[in-house]
């Protein structure tokens, strides 16, 4: 009877241990495109701050060109509300500056900045990471 009590708790072990190590190595899989066309560059007019329609992103035309923030919280994944001073976690309170620098966390990074570009075409180009 030892034994089988031994073999049976072993087994449980196993059984836990396989668990989370699938949990911890899951990869969530994107439906996403990595490539987004945003239409024309000049729907977005110099000074001109815009999210991007069904895109977790934020547009921005300065004196420096065109920059693209993600609107994904670098904390965990949650998305962020553009706000009077910048942006806003629903989720857990982070807090990010207009230029996406962090304010306050628990987020330890600022928001990611994205590739953007202008086509031949004069079509913004986002790309996500």
């Amino acid at each position: 009877m030892d034994l089988f009590v031994k073999a049976s708790l072993a087994g449980s072990a196993l059984l836990g241990l396989s668990a989370l190590g699938r949990y911890i190595s899951f990869q969530v899989e994107s439906g996403h495109p990595s490539t987004y066309d945003l239409g024309p560059a000049s729907d977005y007019p110099a000074g001109s701050s815009t999210p991007a329609l069904g895109i977790p992103a934020f547009i921005i035309h300065n004196d420096q060109g065109f920059k693209a923030l993600s609107l994904v919280c670098p904390h965990l994944g949650c998305t962020v509300n553009v706000t009077d001073e910048g942006f806003g976690c629903p989720c857990h309170g982070s807090r990010f500056l207009r230029d996406g620098s962090l304010r306050n966390g628990p987020a330890s990074h600022p928001l990611t900045s994205l590739k953007v570009e202008l086509n031949d075409d004069g079509h913004l180009i986002l790309y996500m990471a």
